[in-house]
């Protein structure tokens, strides 16, 4: 559907609203400010629909913008957890629809104390705990991570993650290939 044709289409729903509203021209004209020949005009397509015009109708009939505009639903943004793969006694969750590139898990470790045996292999990886306690040891460092904590680290260097074994952990995975980092946009805090 072309602009035009979305724009011919809000005349007659203006006038459709406004009668089931059984509202008269010179009404909507005394609570929006607008002249009953100019409202006229919208209705019957003469005059193209503006912001200037449009909100103030909106805000008369309490309907959204949308609404009077015919503006298409928007789709479902929820993203559909694909099955759960049991992988090294976690169970992981893929929330990325593409394959290649970077790749998101929502991954659950259960309650379990095991020793550290770390791994290397090409590419990046940031982590992010939802909740619990992830034990994370990289090259020298052995840290935990609490929920609300992140960490990024270039997975050619000796790494292992996993439970403390006070309890489960549950956090968000992002891997990607040799090169490709999460790129944090965050504007500065002004002094």
């Amino acid at each position: 559907m072309t602009t035009d044709d979305v724009l011919a289409e809000v005349g007659p729903r203006l006038r459709r609203i406004r009668k089931e509203r059984e509202v008269t021209l010179a009404a909507l004209s005394e609570a929006t400010g607008i002249s009953v020949s100019t409202l006229s005009r919208l209705e019957s397509g003469l005059r193209k629909p503006s912001l200037e015009l449009l909100l103030p109708i909106a805000q008369a009939h309490q309907v959204p913008l949308d609404e009077l505009v015919g503006a298409p639903p928007v789709g479902d943004p929820r993203i559909r957890a694909s099955e759960p793969i049991q992988h090294y006694g976690r169970t992981h969750w893929p929330l990325t629809r593409q394959p290649g590139g970077l790749q998101a898990y929502k991954v659950l470790e259960p309650k379990r104390r095991l020793e550290p045996e770390p791994r290397t292999h090409e590419g990046y990886e940031w982590l992010y705990v939802l909740s619990g306690k992830l034990r994370l040891v990289l090259g020298e460092h052995d840290v935990v991570l609490a929920a609300g904590e992140a960490a990024e680290f270039d997975t050619r260097v000796p790494h292992w993650f996993g439970s403390t074994g006070e309890g489960p952990v549950e956090f968000l995975s992002l891997f990607g290939p040799q090169g490709e980092r999460m790129h944090v946009r965050a504007r500065p805090k002004r002094g």
